[in-house]
């Protein structure tokens, strides 16, 4: 009879052995939001929502801080505050969530599509140099998952080029890159509170940045037009010079019973980052011991970790098999249905990144073109997506350490037993999974 489960042995893990769930929240967070409920006072520049931005904004460290409809309103936000439009170009990393590079598309700009380190799933910064032109004007940087680029190296590039660093955050609320919070680093950065992030209100964003004229200009972005008003003053603002005068945009506001899950959230925060973090160490710790397994690489910068998903790689030559057939194996053994899965598609092969497939970016034959995903390489992207590349949602960490254990003996099982996991049937992880929007 098979060892591994997925072939009717024992699991590693029982199907009745209870797991952490996510999203939290506790009676505080329901009695606050009855409250707002009860107040009449529900939509934008309300109490909650600036109680929150000030507190939000000084845990990453930034300057000034304010919230929004979603992460992708975010970068687009960010992008039209610091001018960059039609025909521009940013450079994106390759393996991210689609709406980073969509969110360039949406002020006509062309996002360049660069590969990642093998290690860290990040910006390669050689790529990054490689694909700067004259028409660059930006750098998103996406800290993915569990893991940052080499961000000293990066603001040098950027200020070496005269290029904007824009931070796309939404997976790493509570990471401190040299005890200074990511988000806080670039000129704007950009932040999801969507449901399976490790801060959330089921639906959200937020920006930061450095300078009052950024902010005024976020503000009046995410705000129909309207200028940053005098009342309520945050951050010893005061109703802008200069101002008056509206900007052509929409509303990408937040409400106040938002505001209230991601207060509570927030009070939450840095303890579950921190227990997220010791096991996370621990676990890698667990597989840096079994053959063909590599943990991602853990920069010596990195002060504290934060982790949307906890990711590891296989080592697809010395084990002679796909990460999908791993994962199969793997999600058997735990009872975990598709828990464990490949990391996102890349922008040039995403089933979800399609900018050809819509007739507002039909500028022009030469804009058209520039659009087109498919003209990349991103071998290391494809690599991870295809054949080596493992991750889990970050709740997997928020178990206690028994539960790391039990991940570890699974993975070093599969891996005992691999000449079996050879005989599953290969092929690609899912197209997207809905709660990790």
């Amino acid at each position: 009879m098979s060892k591994l489960a997925i072939f009717g042995g024992k699991p590693v893990r029982s199907k009745n052995q209870k797991l952490a769930t996510w999203p939290i929240s506790d009676k505080k967070d329901g009695e606050l939001v009855k409250k707002i409920t009860l107040s009449n006072r529900w939509s934008f520049d309300g109490e909650y929502e600036w109680k929150f931005a000030e507190a939000f904004t000084k845990y990453q460290g930034a300057n000034y801080g304010l919230c929004c409809a979603n992460g992708t309103v975010g970068i687009q936000l960010a992008l039209e505050a610091l001018g960059i439009g039609a025909y521009d170009e940013v450079i994106v990393p390759g393996m991210t969530w689609q709406a980073t590079a969509a969110a360039c598309l949406d002020v006509n700009a062309v996002p360049v599509l660069t590969d990642i380190e093998p290690d860290s799933w990040n910006l390669d910064l050689d790529a990054v140099e490689a694909n700067i032109t004259p028409k660059t004007k930006a750098v998103i940087v996406v800290h993915l998952y569990g893991s940052t680029t080499d961000l000293d190296r990066l603001q040098k590039i950027c200020k070496k080029h005269k290029l904007f660093l824009i931070e796309d955050c939404a997976h790493q609320h509570g990471t401190f890159w040299k005890g200074k919070g990511v988000g806080s680093i670039g000129d704007v950065s950009s932040w999801s509170f969507q449901e399976s992030k490790v801060l959330s209100c089921g639906e959200g964003g937020f920006n930061m940045c450095k300078t009052k004229d950024i902010f005024y200009k976020i503000y009046s972005l995410r705000n129909c037009g309207r200028p940053y008003p005098a009342s309520p003053a945050v951050f010893g603002l005061k109703k802008p010079v200069g101002m008056e005068t509206t900007l052509q945009s929409g509303n990408f506001r937040l409400t106040e019973w938002q505001a209230a899950i991601l207060l509570g959230g927030l009070e939450r925060l840095d303890k579950q980052v921190k227990f997220r973090d010791a096991n996370a160490i621990y676990l890698n710790s667990l597989l840096a011991k079994i053959p063909g397994i590599k943990p991602m690489i853990r920069r010596p910068q990195i002060t504290q970790q934060s982790y949307f998903n906890f990711a590891f790689r296989i080592d697809p030559e010395e084990l002679k098999v796909t990460n999908s057939q791993f994962c199969s194996a793997l999600n058997a053994e735990l009872s975990l249905g598709d828990a464990f899965e490949p990391p996102y598609e890349p922008l040039n092969a995403c089933g979800l990144y399609k900018p050809l497939t819509k007739k507002r970016h039909q500028l022009n034959d030469k804009y058209w073109k520039a659009i087109d995903p498919k003209q990349y390489n991103l071998p290391i992207c494809t690599e991870a997506h295809t054949r080596s590349g493992v991750v889990v949602h970050h709740v997997m960490l928020m178990n206690p350490r028994s539960v790391m254990d039990q991940v570890a003996e699974a993975v070093k099982k599969v891996v005992d037993n691999i000449a079996e996991v050879r005989k599953i049937k290969a092929g690609g992880g899912r197209k997207y999974r809905p709660l990790a929007v």
